[in-house]
C-alpha cells in the first residue's frame, strides 16, 4: 500500500510541475477587487506573437475569460481594464532591434529571448520599467506572460508569467487541455480570488 501510495504521489507531482508560476506581481499599489470589468486585447490592436496561431490566441482568451468569470469580472468591450497577452520566444538577437516590436521597454534581451505582446507593452511600460520588479530571468522560451493595465490612464497594474507552454520539441503551442491548466496556474496567485473560494471561506 506505501508502495502504491508513493506511486500516486509522484505522478500527482509530476503532473504538477508541468506549468510554473514563475512571477506574479500587482505595481502601483493597484487594487484590482475595484474593476468590475475588463476586456481582453484583440487583433485589430496589435499583432499575433511568433508561433501564436489565432487559434491559439482564442484558446489562452477563453482560458482567461473562464478565470476572469471566476473571480466575478464582467467582459465589456469598453472597460478599461486591458487583459494584455505576450509570449516570449527565442529569438536571433543580431536580427532583432533592441526592443522588438511590442516587446518590453528599457531591458535589453534575456540570452536572446524576448516577450512579445499582442498590444505593444512599451505604450505603458517605459514609465515602470526603471523600477518594476520583474525579473529579466524568467524570460525563457515558451513563457506565457499576462498584463493587466488600465488602459485609459496607461496605468500598469499586474503582471503574472507561466512556463512553458511550447510543447517540446514542437515548436507549437500545447493543448486545448493544457493551456487551460497553464492559465489556472498562471491564475494562482492573481489578488481576487474565485468567487467559490470566498463563499467558502466564509
Amino acid at each position: 500500500m506505501k508502495k502504491v501510495i508513493f506511486l500516486l504521489s509522484v505522478v500527482l507531482l509530476s503532473g504538477c510541475s508541468a506549468y510554473q508560476l514563475v512571477n506574479s506581481e500587482v505595481y502601483n499599489n493597484a487594487d484590482l477587487s475595484a474593476y468590475k470589468t475588463y476586456r481582453i486585447v484583440n487583433l485589430d490592436e496589435g499583432k499575433l506573437p511568433p508561433i501564436m496561431t489565432e487559434i491559439d490566441f482564442y484558446n489562452i482568451s477563453n482560458a482567461i475569460r473562464t478565470q476572469m468569470t471566476e473571480r466575478g469580472f464582467t467582459e465589456s468591450p469598453t472597460s478599461n481594464l486591458l487583459v494584455n497577452i505576450g509570449l516570449t520566444v527565442q529569438t536571433k538577437v543580431e536580427t532583432e532591434p533592441a526592443i522588438p516590436p511590442g516587446g518590453f521597454g528599457g531591458f535589453p534581451p534575456y540570452n536572446g529571448y524576448y516577450p512579445y505582446f499582442v498590444y505593444p507593452r512599451s505604450l505603458y511600460w517605459q514609465s515602470y520599467y526603471a523600477n518594476a520588479k520583474l525579473i529579466t530571468g524568467i524570460y525563457k522560451e515558451g513563457v506565457l506572460t499576462m498584463d493587466l493595465v488600465n488602459i485609459n490612464t496607461k496605468e500598469f497594474l499586474y503582471s503574472a508569467s507561466v512556463s512553458t507552454i511550447l510543447d517540446n520539441g514542437q515548436g507549437a503551442l500545447r493543448n486545448v487541455s493544457e493551456i487551460q491548466q497553464a492559465v489556472q496556474t498562471l491564475f494562482s496567485r492573481f489578488p481576487v480570488k474565485p468567487l467559490t473560494s470566498n463563499a467558502k471561506s466564509n
